[in-house]
Formats: structure tokens, sequence, C-alpha cells
């Protein structure tokens, strides 16, 4: 099973976008090759084995994180602040 995590664009080069994931210090790259929409530094996208697959709305890649850190806090008594998500 896979997990995708929604990521922000930080910058695009030739196609390929740089990624954060999260609100973290991890970053991606992600190829744009089978994106429909147009996208620019600060969208958020869903990426999955190094593509991205579709864009996110912000509001639903915030509650998307939440979400993912709730779960964190659940599994294990992490406090949710404390993920990388």
């Amino acid at each position: 099973m896979c997990l995708a995590i929604p990521v922000e664009i930080e910058s695009i080069d030739n196609q390929i976008a740089r990624c954060r994931v999260g609100e973290g210090e991890t970053f991606l790259d992600a190829s744009l090759m089978l994106m429909a929409d147009e996208v620019e530094v600060g969208d958020f996208l869903i990426v999955h084995a190094g593509f991205a697959l579709r864009k996110l709305d912000p509001k639903e890649a915030e509650e998307t994180l939440k979400i993912l850190r709730d779960m964190v806090k659940l599994a294990d008594g992490t406090e949710p602040e404390a993920c990388n998500f």
C-alpha cells in the first residue's frame, strides 16, 4: 500500500518540480510530465513514484496533512506538532 502526502512546489526546472514534503525539511523531485493542469511555485501536488498526479487545493492539502498528523498521534502518542509533515 502506498500513501501519498501533499507536497508544495518550491521551484520548477524543465518539467521537474522541487517539492517540500509537508512542513518539514524533506524535499523531493517530481516529474510534471503527467500533469494535465498547469502548475506553479506554491501549488500543492499529490506525487506517487516520482510523478505528480494531480494538483490539490491548498485547503484540501492542509486538511490532509492535519489528518495524517492526527493519525500519528493516535498510533503512537506523538504530538502532531512533532511530525515533519
